[in-house]
């Protein structure tokens, strides 16, 4: 009898075990690129519905023209890379699964140069190479919410699946990411733009810009609760860029042609109309928001 108990118990850790293992794999398994950029595709559709693309042609198209220069610079230059300045004076920038990168007006006017724009477009391609957004959905209070459904989609099934997946990874950018994904972006970000000819203390500046705003102001809100504080995030991007990259510091930074395309796009500047109709959920109408992935289109064929 015991030797039949052992074997029993043996069977059950085994079981167990394998079980365990099973599951350990699963967690761990990759989502395709494919299926990337198809979650990406209804993230961003759901941003898009609540902010639309600023109605300036040659401003997306030179915002776009450097962002997908600056993504041939990393190891995804094959993702489909969309970029777009959405119409919203918040100050805020981020970046969707499968190469969605918006900044907002409010961060554009900011800038001071084309290095400002390349480091900050440079730090959200970093997020999507690095596949954070996805990461974070494993982790934490997200993994029992979205980590079956990664699961589900990494072994090819869909549907309802998909649907709770785009809903979670809306969710997330009114959360935020690990702060430790963020310092990496903005180490990343910052050889992203020196590869790509940049001045990459153009980065730096920027969080300087941030540091020095009233955390208190509307417009940086949202931004300042999904972010570490920025004075943090400027000494350690700092202390890295000297330590490694200064010598790529004499890089150009692009003043005058940043500020021709800006002082052009304000002068004809006209705010987007937004709907007023709003259903329950996210505050988008469905159509609205169904629409709103192709009224970017244009944008991305820049």
């Amino acid at each position: 009898m015991a030797a039949a108990l052992a074997v029993s118990v043996g069977w059950s850790v085994a079981g167990r075990a394998q079980f365990d293992i099973g599951r350990l794999i699963k967690a761990v398994t990759p989502v395709s690129q494919k299926a990337e950029i198809k979650m990406g595709k209804g993230i961003a559709a759901n941003l898009l519905g609540a902010a639309s693309p600023v109605a300036d042609q040659a401003l997306q198209g030179y915002v776009n023209k450097i962002g997908k220069w600056l993504a041939l610079q990393t190891e995804k230059p094959d993702l489909p890379w969309r970029f777009a300045i959405l119409d919203t004076d918040s100050v805020n920038a981020f970046a969707v699964p499968g190469g969605y990168v918006f900044v907002t007006r409010g961060m554009l006017l900011l800038m001071r140069d084309e290095s400002e724009l390349a480091g900050t477009l440079a730090h959200e391609i970093s997020h999507v190479v690095e596949r954070h957004a996805l990461k974070t959905m494993r982790k934490g209070n997200w993994a029992g919410v979205a980590g079956d459904a990664l699961n589900a989609v990494a072994e090819g099934e869909g549907g309802q699946e998909f649907d709770k997946l785009i809903n979670v990874g809306t969710e997330i950018y009114s959360r935020g990411l690990d702060k430790k994904d963020e310092f990496a972006a903005d180490v990343r970000g910052a050889v992203i733009a020196a590869r790509g000819g940049y001045d990459p203390y153009g980065l730096v500046a920027m969080l300087q810009s941030f540091a020095s705003i009233n955390p208190q102001d509307d417009a940086v809100a949202l931004m300042f609760k999904t972010h570490p504080d920025p004075e943090e995030r400027m000494d350690r991007l700092l202390t890295y860029v000297d330590e490694n990259l200064q010598k790529y510091g004499a890089q150009p930074n692009n003043a005058e042609r940043f500020a021709q395309v800006m002082r052009t796009h304000v002068a004809q500047y006209k705010p987007v109309a937004r709907a007023a109709r709003r259903t329950e959920g996210d505050g988008t109408p469905d159509d609205e928001k169904s629409e709103a992935i192709k009224t970017i289109a244009p944008i991305f064929s820049q």
